[in-house]
């Protein structure tokens, strides 16, 4: 009788485990990997100034980058870990968020736009930037949408900014080819080859390029945004422990007003952020 009574009770604790395990949602580790590797992986580009980008030293930097290095040093300290290495984990506009899925970088530091879409496949942390869609012409070119009737316009492929257009274009009754690129630098080389007739990309990235590509052409770029769209650092999914972590350091960051040190660090010691980001800033820095 008593062997019938423990075979009921191993049944019933069999039972209960399977039911747990089916109904308890199962987390991702990422501080406890980081921890026994001592290794911080941060997928970064190369063609996003001043995003993330590779300079001629072959460091890469950028705002985003920046921020990264900040959560980085972060951690050392909350995980104890002196000789927390960085590893660099080059990504492209159209294979970051595989990387991201395929757990080959634990966060996307880049000009990456959290839409819920994207939040099907991977967690973002608070906003980190505000920024949208916008276009650049050469001298001379088209001065609004309507103008743009029978172009070719260049576009990032696999970006928001693609999607954007593509939309506005069927909104607006716009019969026009677009030419994806595979990088801006492929995208702003066909503009001054007049291969497109106006490239659209996040608008921050095309005032950098303007202020610092050296060409003999001049280009104008156009005062509307197709869209208004919040960035963040892509994370892990399902991890919110880590995303805590992320989110605690860029909290303290803004509330402190060091952001603002990284900021022009990227954007140039005179710059200044908008009132939009200052605003993101002051809303985004969750109190302790």
């Amino acid at each position: 009788m008593s062997r019938l009574t423990h075979l009921v009770g191993l049944i019933t604790l069999l039972q209960t485990t399977l039911l747990v395990s089916l109904t308890t949602p199962s987390f991702a580790d990422t501080l406890g990997s980081i921890k026994e590797s001592k290794v911080l992986r941060l997928a970064v580009r190369e063609d996003a100034p001043p995003f993330s980008s590779k300079n001629a030293d072959g460091r890469y930097v950028g705002y985003s980058v920046a921020l990264c290095q900040a959560i980085a040093n972060a951690l050392k300290k909350q995980l104890s870990i002196a000789d927390l290495k960085i590893e660099y984990v080059p990504v492209t506009a159209s294979d970051r968020f595989d990387i991201m899925t395929g757990h080959k970088a634990d966060i996307l530091c880049e000009a990456t736009s959290a839409t819920l879409t994207r939040r099907e496949a991977i967690d973002f942390s608070i906003p980190t930037f505000v920024s949208g869609t916008g276009l650049v012409i050469r001298e001379g070119g088209p001065m609004d949408m309507k103008s743009l009737t029978g172009k070719k316009l260049g576009v990032l492929g696999g970006t928001t900014a693609e999607e954007a257009l593509r939309r506005t274009l069927k909104d607006q009754k716009i019969s026009a080819t677009i030419v994806p690129a595979v990088s801006h630098e492929e995208g702003m080389s066909a503009l001054e080859k007049q291969e497109v007739e106006a490239y659209f990309a996040d608008r921050t990235i095309l005032q950098y390029w303007l202020a610092t590509r050296n060409s003999p052409q001049k280009f104008l770029l156009a005062e509307e945004y197709l869209t208004i769209e919040p960035y963040a650092l892509g994370l892990p999914g399902n991890d919110p422990t880590f995303r805590l972590a992320v989110d605690r350091e860029l909290s303290r960051m803004y509330r402190s007003g060091g952001v603002i040190k990284l900021f022009r660090g990227a954007f140039g010691e005179k710059a200044k952020p908008t009132n939009l980001l200052k605003a993101l800033y002051t809303i985004s820095g969750l109190p302790e």
